[in-house]
């Protein structure tokens, strides 16, 4: 198991694992906390200096805009991402496995989904916060997303470690998708711009999402010479 320590940045105290040393970061910033849509900007370090790579897009979060979600960051002050709350987490994340509805040459870890998998949002269920094959499980829960349905949504996305150890009630399948209106809490984009993404994102440069609004991106920023 990974190490963790402590990096105190100014009034911002953050904890990473101390072996992650991220060469590509998911930037996305939002106007304030309630805003549902802002941008997204990629950077990659290369030979030891952050470059940005591609446009910024334009991207959704939570129809509710942001709240302060659990991942790589020590717990902040302020609203905290809770189930069903409509707003996307702010924070530090690593990124979890690629998905979508058909198989997609690119080297990220990347999963085919089919109509049998759920990621199940009941926080009742041992399986809260997890996608699961539902032929393979005993189902305990009551309330699910299904991976793959006809809206091309799911066509392409990635997970988020958000929440990871699936906190009951702590919030659930925040995923980076595809979609041109704002979420229910989750990151979206057109599809072009998701299949751009995951072709880009290498596993071996640890990419992690780095995602709130205008006044404290530069605090979260800090650590990484940004």
């Amino acid at each position: 198991m990974k190490r963790l320590v402590l990096l105190f940045i100014a009034s911002c105290t953050l904890l990473i694992a101390e072996q992650i040393s991220p060469k590509q970061l998911l930037i996305v910033t939002t106007k304030n906390w309630d805003a549902p849509q802002g941008s997204l900007q990629r950077y990659e370090n290369i030979d030891g200096k952050w470059k940005k790579i591609g446009k910024k897009i334009k991207i959704f979060v939570g129809e509710k805009g942001l709240a302060w979600g659990s991942g790589l960051h020590t717990p902040q002050q302020g609203l905290q991402k809770k189930e069903g709350d409509r707003k996307a987490p702010a924070g530090i994340f690593s990124l979890q496995e690629a998905f979508g509805y058909e198989p997609l040459d690119i080297n990220y870890p990347y999963l085919v989904m089919t109509k049998h998998h759920h990621c199940v949002d009941d926080s009742n269920s041992k399986w809260y916060n997890q996608v699961i094959d539902s032929r393979e499980i005993a189902k305990d829960y009551t309330s699910h997303e299904v991976m793959r349905f006809d809206a091309n949504y799911y066509r392409y996305g990635i997970m988020v470690g958000h929440n990871r150890a699936n906190k009951p009630y702590g919030g659930s399948c925040i995923f980076i998708h595809i979609k041109d209106i704002p979420t229910m809490g989750c990151t979206a984009m057109l599809e072009n711009e998701m299949v751009e993404i995951l072709r880009w994102l290498n596993p071996a440069s640890d990419p992690l999402l780095i995602q709130a609004p205008k006044s404290e991106i530069k605090r979260l920023l800090a650590p990484f010479g940004l």
